[in-house]
């Protein structure tokens, strides 16, 4: 099935914030399997996410971790209100 650069963007989201285990963020492993993207792609798509805001990076001691931020709980509503609307019209966002 195929899923848009924003669908693929609210599933890291969703998975940031679904699996916060007490607050210290998600592991990457943990965003590629849930998310299905592969290690690459993820990276910047990571990359992207974090300068926009909408995630934050916390450094571990060999690796980070991730959660999402307020701003991202922001985007996550909204676009999960917009792709509901988008579908009322039989269409697919």
């Amino acid at each position: 099935m195929y899923r848009s650069h924003f669908q693929i963007i609210a599933d890291i989201l969703n998975t940031a914030r679904d699996y916060n285990d007490g607050g210290n963020g998600v592991s990457i492993t943990l965003l590629i399997r849930k998310a299905n993207v592969s290690y690459g792609r993820i990276t910047k798509i990571l990359t992207r996410l974090i300068d926009a805001g909408l995630l934050q990076q916390i450094p571990e001691d060999k690796a980070c971790r991730y959660k999402i931020s307020e701003k991202g709980i922001e985007f996550l509503q909204a676009y999960t209100r917009f792709h509901e609307f988008v579908e009322s019209f039989g269409l697919r966002a």
